[in-house]
């Protein structure tokens, strides 16, 4: 993690918690808010894949802590904020990036296997934000939901993931005008095609899908888990105080291209 634009101490004394922290790009934002002083937790529903990541953490100089809960379930959510909120104090910045998703077209899929991504992803973000908001709600406070470009773009194989995300992207938009009088800013972040990801293997693991996709996008790479980062970090800094409600595409130019075309160049069809 580079922190190319932000200095380290930007965020010391900042409590952050991230759900779906112990991979991938939340991984990444973990070691990132970390190196830049934070104190950070991270939720997952694995405690050993939880208690590698928070060794890997510890091994980068982050303090951190993990936190086991699903999402999906309220109360255990609700107690680990607390018990954070305990440890640590108020949490200044909430990142909501637990998801699920795997390519399969409509016809091919149970209402069950729809309903797991709708649950995790959007009824797991409004979930994280309910149980969060009496620990967040001050001047200051920040809460990133990540999204996807699934929620303005249509994507064969992806309904369950459009119909999840494009919630999301709403429910940021809700409560950003419902919040704002505590205090609470709200934005979204959606992520394109990023190296390293379980997303980005399962969708374009094959080497032909991914110089296909290299191809179409218009800064013609796949992004980091820094470049993430270097826009979380931004986006929950003191430089946008005044910014709340938006979404904010971290995808190379994709979002510019429409769901047709990267499904053809992902998926040939």
């Amino acid at each position: 993690m580079t922190l190319s634009v932000f200095r380290q101490g930007l965020f010391t004394n900042k409590v952050v918690f991230i759900t779906g922290g112990s991979s991938g790009i939340n991984l990444g934002l973990a070691e990132a808010f970390g190196t830049a002083g934070a104190k950070v937790a991270i939720n997952g529903r694995n405690t050993a894949k939880l208690n590698d990541a928070v060794a890997y953490l510890h091994q980068k100089g982050v303090f951190a802590a993990g936190y086991a809960a699903d999402v999906r379930e309220y109360e255990r959510l609700a107690q680990a904020l607390q018990t954070v909120r305990d440890s640590w104090g108020p949490i200044d910045v909430l990142v909501c990036g637990a998801a699920g998703n795997f390519p399969s077209p409509a016809v091919g899929m149970s209402a069950n296997a729809f309903k797991s991504v709708v649950d995790i992803d959007l009824l797991g973000t409004f979930n994280t934000c309910r149980a969060a908001f009496e620990h967040l709600r001050k001047p200051g406070a920040c809460v990133l939901n990540i999204s996807a470009p699934q929620a303005s773009q249509p994507m064969a194989m992806q309904a369950h993931v459009c119909a999840a995300k494009a919630g999301v992207d709403m429910l940021t938009r809700s409560l950003a005008l419902e919040w704002g009088g505590a205090g609470v800013r709200l934005n979204s972040i959606c992520p394109g095609p990023i190296d390293e990801t379980e997303g980005m293997k399962r969708l374009a693991g094959a080497p032909e899908a991914r110089e296909k996709l290299t191809q179409v996008l218009p800064l013609q790479r796949f992004g980091t888990k820094d470049d993430v980062a270097q826009m979380a970090l931004f986006l929950a800094s003191p430089a946008a105080s005044y910014v709340t409600g938006g979404i904010f595409p971290v995808d190379g130019g994709q979002s510019l291209l429409g769901g047709a075309v990267i499904t053809q160049a992902i998926l040939g069809g």
